[in-house]
């Protein structure tokens, strides 16, 4: 399944629909590259039409809230549950990435 990734229209952040996977982690990690250059203090990232995030999209997704400003955030909308497990075991206490089920 194809991943796209388009804008939020109603804050600063990104919308993602597909799947995160071997034939679609360059889309994935341009965008995470975009959201960490935006600079901003929270970035919110909507996944709740992500069916499914493998282990190096998560790893990319780590790598990029790393790679924020001191105090500033990703804020995952509503990310498939693998994705939250898949944080939660490998990284867990990451204080850059935010969830929530809203």
């Amino acid at each position: 399944m194809p991943l796209t990734v388009s804008p939020l229209a109603e804050r600063r952040g990104v919308r993602a629909a597909g799947e995160v996977g071997l034939s679609t982690h360059q889309v994935w990690e341009r965008a995470l590259e975009e959201i960490v250059q935006q600079g901003e203090e929270v970035c919110h990232v909507e996944l709740s039409a992500v069916t499914f995030v493998d282990v190096a999209g998560a790893g990319a997704l780590v790598a990029a809230a790393r790679r924020l400003l001191p105090d500033s955030r990703l804020v995952l909308h509503r990310p498939p549950p693998a994705l939250c497990r898949t944080l939660e075991l490998l990284w867990p206490g990451l204080p850059a990435i935010e969830v929530s089920m809203s």
